[in-house]
């Protein structure tokens, strides 16, 4: 495998460094997604517990420590509480298209670098043709093995391109994947939240009527 890295040319190395920097975006994107799968829907059932029997002050508490767009949701929430459901849902739609947006930070990387891996592997092979043809040029010998012996070598830089782009592809269809979950759960453990909100005001509404 070395060795045909070393056949591929200098092209070989911008690939590799492309592969490598996708890699350390795609482990940054899950470091922080998999951090904030602590907090959860039971989270979000846990503090919505604590408001119908304890008040949103004591539900506030509950978010201390932890980490996670859940958590934080459901505290930026609560911080709007007093002013009645319409407004901690207000503050729900603000927090919620902050946090998607950090869920899906430098994303946009990946995908640049799993569309620039076989460009540049293609740009390898094109520029590796041009020299193969001229040393057919400079021996003047048509020879099958020598056209099979340059096209091979120029032919390397495509498909390490392409082996590269597969496997950011696949981490990042990972990551996707979580992304998406995590998604799903912001929504139904937003919803939770305002319905408990909105069933705590009415009691105390009633209470002091």
């Amino acid at each position: 495998m070395v060795q045909l890295f070393i056949d591929g040319g200098g092209f070989m190395w911008p690939i590799l460094f492309i592969f490598i920097i996708g890699f350390v975006f795609v482990g940054e994107r899950l470091y922080h997604l998999l951090k904030g799968l602590s907090a959860k829907e039971d989270f979000a059932e846990m503090v919505c517990e604590t408001v119908k029997n304890s008040g949103i002050e004591d539900a506030k508490t509950k978010c201390d420590g932890a980490i996670g767009p859940v958590v934080n949701l459901c505290y930026n929430a609560l911080e709007r509480a007093h002013f009645g459901p319409e407004e901690a849902e207000k503050s729900l739609e603000q927090s919620g298209a902050i946090e998607m947006a950090a869920l899906e930070k430098n994303m946009t990387w990946i995908s640049l670098c799993i569309a620039t891996a076989p460009m540049l592997g293609f740009l390898g092979t094109v520029w590796g043709m041009i020299q193969a043809f001229n040393d057919i040029k400079m021996a003047n010998d048509i020879s099958p093995a020598v056209v099979a012996g340059g096209i091979s070598v120029a032919l390397l830089t495509t498909a390490f391109g392409l082996v590269v782009a597969v496997i950011l592809q696949l981490l990042q269809n990972a990551v996707m994947y979580i992304i998406d979950n995590q998604i799903v759960t912001m929504q139904k453990s937003t919803s939770m939240l305002i319905q408990s909100i909105a069933d705590k005001a009415r009691f105390t509404n009633a209470n002091q009527a």
